[in-house]
């Protein structure tokens, strides 16, 4: 198998669970984390919001404070040891921050501005140049752990943080870093859920990716980080990342999926692999009309029937800037656990989508995953893991 570059650590924190291990249990169980929004709306529907109260950031940090950072720390807590041990092995210099959002701090601004409604002034605690902008988490990422290699954000919609592994890849490869921590952050937000809702592409109760009766997509919160390194003794590694754009419309995609598929078929020829070395694929299967159709004939197109497919957006929502990451943890604990979820909800199955979705969870070993990622505007990648 092609060598890619080892995940030598990774965390994450979504509706499923505040902690990793939480998270994989419900994951494990079948138990979604999807409830009605903890804010007021004007329309029905449910959303994946992190369970419990969300610790302040330390005083020293505090003019970062927001919901995007609050669910960043948490989940860097658990990455501490890691990123400090990296950051020893290679110099702080070279290790990088790349990390993903949709976003980013719009929920604390979306607090600022009701209170200015309500006022005519901003609050005392709202600092737009810390609390709003994309940037404003990856810095503080890099000041909490220290790391001073080349830090920034991507931003592409759904696809964003399966990007940012296609991101690290190029860093180690070019020789510019050694380690890069990547991932990506989102909270759930007015503007976020108002805006689908207009859409007519948000769904009243649970979503049902993939079923004969689904009715759109939920809405998510969380944070999923990775740390991947040039070398390590990380079981799972970052073989192949493939990255295409459809320019086929605004917020619909290709109803071919051709762009998906050119994005499989990518991340595949640059792991050095064909289809009938994949065990599982995890899909983007939002749980939308469209977008299911479309991934369903891509996948159908790459693997045929014969490779497990679930949708894992029945647990946490759509985390949009965090959804790609946290399906690469995802992927990452079923090669290493031997275990792929059910496609919860997805009973029954639409029929003649060509593809082998799986209604209950399963003990299967998984040596090479794939895991998709598609966003608006036709910004679509696939990331293939691999086991060590």
């Amino acid at each position: 198998m092609p060598a890619g570059y080892p995940v030598t650590a990774y965390a994450m924190c979504n509706a499923l669970g505040a902690r990793t291990r939480d998270a994989i249990a419900a994951l494990s169980e079948g138990r979604s984390g999807l409830e009605p929004p903890p804010f007021e709306l004007p329309f029905e529907t449910v959303a994946g919001a992190v369970p419990g109260e969300l610790p302040a950031l330390p005083a020293a940090v505090s003019g970062w404070d927001a919901r995007v950072t609050r669910i960043a720390l948490i989940a860097l807590a658990e990455l501490s040891e890691p990123v400090s041990r990296a950051i020893r092995r290679w110099g702080k210099d070279r290790v990088a921050v790349v990390l993903g959002t949709s976003t980013g701090g719009l929920e604390s601004t979306e607090r600022a501005y009701a209170a200015h409604h309500q006022s005519g002034r901003l609050p005392a605690w709202y600092d737009y140049d810390l609390q709003h902008p994309f940037h404003a988490f990856a810095d503080l990422v890099a000041h909490v752990t220290g790391a001073g290699g080349p830090t920034y954000v991507v931003s592409t919609a759904c696809s964003t943080s399966t990007k940012v592994l296609g991101s690290a890849m190029r860093l180690i490869g070019a020789g510019v870093a050694d380690a890069v921590l990547v991932g990506g952050v989102d909270s759930l937000t007015q503007t976020t859920l108002r805006g689908f809702h207009c859409l007519s592409v948000l769904a009243p109760k649970r979503c049902k990716p993939f079923s004969r009766d689904r009715e759109g997509m939920n809405i998510g919160e969380g944070a999923a980080l990775l740390l991947v390194e040039r070398e390590g003794e990380g079981s799972v590694r970052v073989l192949g990342v493939g990255e295409t754009s459809d320019a086929h419309h605004m917020s619909s995609p290709d109803p071919a999926g051709a762009g998906a598929r050119a994005a499989m078929e990518q991340a595949l020829a640059q792991a050095g692999l064909d289809a009938a070395a994949v065990d599982y694929v995890n899909a983007h299967g939002t749980g939308t009309k469209r977008n299911d159709a479309a991934e369903a004939q891509a996948i159908a197109s790459v693997f045929g029937a014969r490779v497990p497919v679930v949708s894992t957006k029945a647990f946490t929502g759509h985390q949009l800037g965090a959804a790609g990451a946290t399906e690469a943890v995802f992927s990452i604990v079923a090669i290493e656990q031997s275990w792929i979820p059910t496609s919860l909800g997805a009973d029954p199955v639409e029929p003649d989508l060509g593809i082998a979705i799986q209604l209950a969870r399963t003990e299967r070993k998984c040596r090479v995953v794939v895991s998709n990622s598609f966003g608006f505007g036709g910004s679509n990648a696939s990331v293939v893991l691999g086991a060590a």
